[in-house]
């Protein structure tokens, strides 16, 4: 694919991830990272993350959860280089179980089944990205991850991961079925086992990715844990943080076998319809806390969107 006009229109810190994650340059990337590291947003972002732990985990679709701060630099391209990205992983590693899951701090009212204190634990959608940017950040893997990952693994059933939680949480589920898959805790796990060579191609990840597909081909009459696959769920949308077709597709893509899968055929075209004369996509909802970013308007194209769509296209070998 060619990316310059793509190149021509995004800011520095995109720009940086374009030449490093799509382009495939082996060129020195010295100065563009500095251009990068220097936007104001992204200095706000490694600024925020140095306090790990100060910001409650209590809606895991929250935009500015650190953790979701620290992926999205991740994904750029950053590492722990970067003191504050270095910071934020060493505040990770503090807290974690016996099993050796990492916890966040939240905090569950008693009438929601918590204990209504504030307290260090995990839930099935959130521990599995504190593993992810462990993984990233190139954290050590038998050691300090592995642990973790086999332990969240073993949770595992056949319809996908379950509503799980550890037990300073209580009683604490979701709004679902107990025996019902929990869509959103199965497609970060689905994206973490991704990464694993010992778990790319296992039973684990292979039914999980058929879950999520699964949901995609039954989303008319199945909506475990009130996770839909309806209207607002194929509106493109940026970041990557929550249950929309650009995190499932994209997601989904890591995982050359489904190429062929007509339901994953059916995800890809339905983003790659909405792209302009231009090749470039325009969101279609957005988080509203994020409007100084090129992905919080709806007005005009989005180069990071579109960025997250030519990623979904190479790794899918789509043509487009």
């Amino acid at each position: 694919m060619d990316y310059q006009k793509l190149l021509k229109i995004s800011d520095a810190w995109l720009k940086y991830a374009i030449l490093l994650n799509l382009d495939h340059k082996p060129d020195d990337f010295i100065a563009i990272q500095n251009m990068a590291l220097a936007d104001d947003r992204i200095r706000r972002y490694l600024s925020d993350i140095t306090s790990f732990h100060d910001n409650l985990v209590t809606n895991h679709k929250n935009p500015d959860l650190p953790i979701h701060k620290l992926l999205f630099l991740l994904d750029l391209g950053f590492n722990t280089d970067v003191p504050e990205i270095s910071e934020a992983i060493q505040q990770i590693l503090k807290y974690k179980d016996e099993n050796g899951v990492y916890m966040s701090k939240t905090n569950i009212p008693k009438h929601f089944g918590g204990t209504g204190e504030d307290v260090f634990s995990w839930c099935l959608c959130d521990a599995p990205l504190l593993l992810l940017a462990l993984l990233k950040a190139g954290v050590n893997y038998n050691q300090l991850i592995k642990p973790g990952v086999d332990y969240l693994a073993s949770l595992w059933q056949k319809n996908g991961f379950p509503c799980t939680v550890s037990p300073e949480l209580g009683k604490f589920r979701g709004p679902g079925k107990k025996d019902d898959c929990c869509p959103y805790a199965t497609l970060i796990m689905t994206d973490l086992l991704s990464y694993i060579p010992e778990y790319r191609n296992s039973q684990v990840a292979i039914s999980s990715v058929n879950s999520l597909l699964s949901l995609w081909e039954n989303s008319l009459n199945q909506h475990p844990y009130m996770f839909f696959m309806g209207t607002d769920f194929r509106k493109l949308k940026a970041p990557s943080i929550w249950y929309d077709i650009v995190s499932v597709t994209g997601v989904l893509s890591k995982y050359s076998f489904v190429q062929k899968d007509k339901r994953f055929i059916e995800m890809v075209e339905v983003i790659e319809g909405k792209k302009d004369k231009d090749g470039l996509f325009t969101p279609e909802s957005v988080y509203q806390k994020l409007k100084d970013w090129d992905f919080g308007q709806k007005k005009s194209p989005s180069p990071y969107l579109t960025y997250l769509c030519y990623q979904i296209f190479e790794r899918s070998n789509y043509a487009f």
